[in-house]
């Protein structure tokens, strides 16, 4: 049987004397896709913490085999985990090329693999490449999602946690969003997306996970999820066009 790239068995997340997340179990193979949806407050930016490494947790964590309990953040990165927090976390003062090259900075890179992986996102985001130069806090909200998986990239990461990518753009826009998702699957990055946009959720992923009050209360296929009688009451308001 193949080892899951990431591995989450009776995680356990706590602040103070209330249990944030209580018993998760989530895995994800490589290549694949895999969301988790759910309401305000049902733990899903708490377990992308904990195995970030940004949030004490109690449980089993493994990352392509490794126990993530024993390595830092700055570890995680280099093994190629890494997190797309949900407020984007940009520097807005700086201009979207110095933004970039700070998801770099763990990797220690010599200037021409820099500026290769620059190269890079900007091919993937030619928006990124026309505003290189200009301040981040000056960007729209989808190229300010964008600057955030361009940086991101630049750390060549192996699996991606994106938390809540669709968070206050237009629906043109989160269509563009997770466009470039799928695509990231198609060269070889594997996603664990958390969102609140259930439908656009289902549809970009290969397995679903429904959290409520810090537990897993559903999970299984993408497609089987959609069509589950409880999500599409809960989280789909009844058969819907897709996003």
């Amino acid at each position: 049987m193949t080892t899951p790239l990431l591995e989450i068995v009776d995680l356990h997340v706590s602040y103070g004397q209330v249990d944030a997340v209580r018993g998760v179990s989530l895995s994800l193979a490589a290549g694949r896709i895999v969301s988790v949806i759910g309401p305000n407050g049902a733990g899903k930016t708490t377990l992308l913490a904990a195995a970030m490494g940004l949030l004490p947790s109690h449980g089993t964590l493994r990352f392509d085999g490794v126990d993530l309990h024993a390595l830092d953040v700055e570890a995680r990165v280099e093994r190629g985990l890494c997190l797309v927090p949900e407020k984007r976390e940009l520097f807005g003062e700086l201009s979207v090329r110095d933004n970039l090259q700070l998801g770099a900075y763990a990797k220690r890179l010599s200037r021409a693999t820099l500026q290769s992986r620059l190269d890079g996102v900007y091919r993937r985001f030619p928006r990124l490449a026309e505003r290189r130069r200009q301040r981040a806090d000056t960007l729209s909200g989808g190229e300010r999602q964008m600057l955030a998986l361009g940086r991101a990239l630049m750390s060549a990461p192996r699996l991606l946690m994106l938390d809540e990518p669709s968070l206050g753009l237009a629906p043109l826009v989160v269509r563009q969003i997770l466009g470039f998702v799928r695509d990231l699957r198609a060269d070889g990055v594997s996603i664990l997306l958390v969102e609140q946009n259930a439908r656009a959720a289902l549809e970009s992923s290969d397995h679903g996970y429904v959290l409520e009050t810090g537990e897993v209360v559903l999970r299984g296929a993408s497609r089987d999820l959609a069509i589950d009688a409880r999500v599409q009451a809960t989280y789909l308001g009844g058969a819907a066009d897709g996003v």
